[in-house]
């Protein structure tokens, strides 16, 4: 029998466990704590357990706990994991360090299957997705790794989440559980590259995080030779889901916007965007693009960036540029889990 991820039950499917096994009630809790909050990698761990429950447990089940397969140290303090999951497959995982307290950026899928141009994540396509339990290890693996609490997260790694909403909703719930890390849903950034449907079925929950969409062109043609998705879910019925998210939250969605040479970057398309978002009260992120192998899109220079940031502004536009962290680890997401890939096919071949 295959063996099942314990880290993705929730606490009343830790209850139902317990009942099966013709344990007390109790025991859910106690192990919940284990697994959430003192962070265990093995059932050995959880020391006021009874030895025969420890034993049924590991028979059928297992513990979120991916290895590190790579770690890369950036000079600003950001770290980089390659992290194994049970079944061999890889992910990332970044930790930011910022004022406010540490930020984890978390993969949801194994690879993706979005097709945006500009992206190393999705160049081999989607494996799989992740459970909710594989998720939050990846926020566990940076605290244990670390030895420092992780305040924030961000879903903008390898996968997009809305692609995988189930398991990211049981995610969410889990990390902000207060028998658990206790992560507050409003410290917790989704980025989407704009699946309508899973935006405006994210409304109906009426979470308190922050909804970030990863846009990059204000019009259709531009778009599409971005990303794909454009080409199901034009700009304008994202924008008016997004309106419609807005009403419904009453939360502000930012936009994500990769500058990148020649492509976005003119006033044109600053006046644009502009157009597009107006009476929204939205942020803008602009993002100077890293360099990606296999890519034909390159950054704008840093004087360009900061012109298109000021034509915003000057269109009542609150935009803001992206701190870049982590530039000297490979930092465009989805290169190391390439780069292992292409290591394993030259040990294979």
């Amino acid at each position: 029998m295959e063996k099942r991820c314990i880290s993705s039950l929730d606490l009343e499917q830790l209850t139902g466990l317990m009942k099966e096994l013709g344990q007390p009630g109790f025991r859910a809790k106690q192990i919940f704590h284990w697994l959430h909050q003192k962070l265990v990698t093995e059932f050995s761990q959880m020391t006021d357990q009874p030895k025969a429950l420890l034993a049924r447990l590991e028979e059928g089940w297992y513990i979120a706990a991916p290895a590190v397969r790579r770690k890369q140290v950036s000079k600003d303090g950001t770290v980089k994991y390659l992290l194994e999951l049970a079944d061999g497959n890889c992910i990332e995982t970044v930790l930011m360090r910022y004022h406010y307290g540490n930020t984890v950026c978390v993969s949801t899928q194994v690879g993706c299957r979005m097709g945006c141009r500009f992206c190393a994540s999705t160049q081999a396509g989607r494996v799989r997705n992740l459970e909710a339990g594989e998720i939050a290890a990846e926020i566990y693996t940076a605290q244990r790794d670390s030895g420092e609490r992780v305040s924030h997260i961000v879903l903008m790694g390898i996968g997009e989440p809305l692609d995988n909403y189930d398991e990211v909703l049981k995610f969410l719930r889990l990390i902000s559980h207060p028998e658990g890390v206790n992560i507050g849903m409003r410290n917790i950034s989704l980025s989407t590259c704009g699946l309508v449907p899973m935006i405006l079925r994210l409304a109906q929950e009426k979470l308190q995080i922050t909804l970030s969409i990863s846009l990059h062109a204000p019009n259709n043609s531009m778009r599409s030779s971005m990303m794909p998705v454009n080409d199901a879910y034009p700009v304008e019925e994202l924008i008016a889901a997004c309106r419609q998210y807005q009403k419904i939250t009453g939360r502000r969605i930012s936009f994500e916007y990769s500058m990148v040479r020649g492509v976005n970057d003119s006033p044109a398309t600053a006046r644009e965007l502009a157009k597009l978002i107006q009476g929204m009260g939205a942020h803008v992120n602009l993002i100077p693009i890293n360099p990606v192998d296999g890519s034909p899109y390159s950054a704008t220079d840093t004087d360009n960036v900061k012109r298109f940031q000021a034509d915003l502004e000057k269109l009542g536009v609150n935009a803001t540029i992206r701190r870049r962290l982590g530039s000297d680890i490979s930092a465009a997401c989805g290169q190391l889990r390439r780069e292992e890939i292409n290591s394993r096919k030259e040990v294979t071949e």
